[in-house]
């Protein structure tokens, strides 16, 4: 509901109405890494062989979800979704970019979620009534029908707001860890770990460590700006914080690791490497999985696409005010359908993955090292929620925009740009924890400069 003044109210969740277990949150972080776009990162990063693909998965993990959990606590001390938090950051006004960021962000993990589900539903179709898969000729049909059944199913999943998303999460999880395990069992049934171990792909084809792990950063970060919405529903610290961080690890871990597995198998199987033939839908297929599997992953895209359309729901009422988040969620899932399509008409949809993640992982950076900073540092883990709708409150600074928040992230989007073409940057280390190290202290000296001279 708006306010006079048109900022809307701020939806803090209280204590008492909070009910999401440990479980709970656990499942909900598992389940959103769990998933279809986790094991297609698992197959782009697979291009740099086993051990270097491991190692970067690994780090990148840790490194981004302990983000997570600080995040995560963010939200459980204040009750409020992420974009309204970051109100605080870059001003009532200011905070618009952020939400802008998060929704198109969200909408393109749903509409990636979705583009591989349909897939596996072209697949299915095939089974049932002989149309042609995806990628042969005539396949386009089966992904078309695909994409508007996979909306239907999220438009139903997000019909009953965070309750549905629990009850989806509490389900898949079940039917991803009896996926894996099969899948598992299948690969090694298939080929050697030895053989895993020791493939290396085509010279021509070979990512360096920076850019896999630029790949995962991008992919990783994206939860840390939806993490309140959901450890908001929460009263206990430890659900906040450990649950979402070991949720969110296991599920990229293990469905990433699947990933890394099932396509460096495949190319050794059929002794060739093509990152386009990643999703798991293809891999699926060729390992002969069957029907059985083509359903689990059209049903585990439904408990990832749950995390992505509540966040981009979130984002939306943060941006509007006047839309309730059911509305919003209606209005992102239709939006994500429209984009789902892009694929087919513009490029491969490995080109525009990948396009997508280097974008996301130079916006991102920035505004999660800002918002951080500003709560855990500047403001010692204390807002007050009371001026979070307020003008000329202590979140307001100029004109409701918090410029140095808006420079800050400007700056460090331009060297974001600029270290991706610095080797020894770019294949190494990556540019993404560079950058958020360099948001962080930049913002807080500025910050510090702009309070002693008030």
């Amino acid at each position: 509901m708006a306010t006079k003044n048109g900022l809307g109210r701020v939806p803090a969740i209280p204590m008492a109405a909070r009910h999401m277990s440990y479980w709970d949150m656990f499942a909900t972080w598992v389940g959103a890494n769990a998933n279809n776009g986790t094991w297609y990162i698992g197959g782009v990063i697979a291009a740099c062989g086993f051990l270097t693909a491991s190692t970067t998965l690994i780090i990148s993990g840790i490194v981004s979800y302990l983000l997570l959990a600080a995040a995560s606590y963010m939200g459980y001390k204040t009750g409020l979704t992420a974009m309204t938090l970051t109100r605080a950051s870059f001003g009532l006004r200011g905070s618009l970019l952020p939400s802008v960021i998060n929704l198109v962000q969200f909408i393109g993990w749903a509409a990636v979620n979705t583009f591989i589900a349909a897939t596996s539903m072209s697949f299915l179709f095939h089974d049932l009534f002989g149309w042609a898969t995806y990628g042969q000729p005539g396949g386009t049909m089966g992904l078309a029908v695909g994409i508007i059944v996979m909306s239907i199913f999220h438009l139903l999943s997000i019909s009953l707001g965070q309750r549905s998303v629990q009850l989806i999460e509490r389900v898949g999880i079940v039917l991803v860890f009896v996926f894996v395990i099969w899948e598992s069992i299948v690969v090694f049934k298939t080929v050697s770990f030895h053989q895993i171990l020791t493939w290396q792909p085509p010279h021509n084809l070979k990512m360096t460590p920076g850019a896999a792990i630029d790949v995962l950063a991008a992919f990783n970060l994206a939860w840390v700006t939806a993490a309140s919405d959901f450890s908001r529903f929460t009263g206990v610290k430890k659900n906040a914080t450990q649950a979402s961080f070991l949720g969110a690890n296991l599920g990229l871990f293990w469905f990433a690791f699947i990933g890394l597995i099932a396509t460096i198998g495949t190319a050794i199987t059929l002794n060739r490497f093509d990152p386009n033939n990643s999703d798991p839908s293809t891999i699926a297929s060729k390992l002969g999985l069957g029907f059985l599997a083509m359903i689990v992953i059209i049903l585990t895209s439904t408990t990832a696409n749950a995390v992505n359309l509540m966040s981009a729901g979130s984002a939306l009422t943060n941006m509007t005010r006047r839309l309730s988040l059911t509305v919003s969620l209606w209005v992102v899932t239709l939006i994500a359908t429209a984009v789902t399509f892009l694929p087919i008409f513009l490029a491969s949809f490995l080109d525009i993955f990948t396009a997508f993640l280097d974008g996301i992982g130079m916006v991102l950076g920035p505004e999660i090292g800002i918002f951080l900073v500003d709560y855990f540092w500047l403001h010692r883990r204390q807002y007050d929620v009371s001026d979070f709708n307020k003008v000329r409150g202590q979140y307001w600074y100029q004109g409701g925009i918090n410029w140095i928040a808006i420079l800050v992230w400007g700056v460090s989007v331009a060297c974001y740009i600029g270290l991706k073409h610095v080797a020894f940057i770019a294949d190494t280390i990556g540019a993404t924890f560079v950058v958020i190290l360099l948001s962080m202290v930049l913002y807080w000296l500025l910050m510090k400069l702009s309070q002693k001279r008030a």
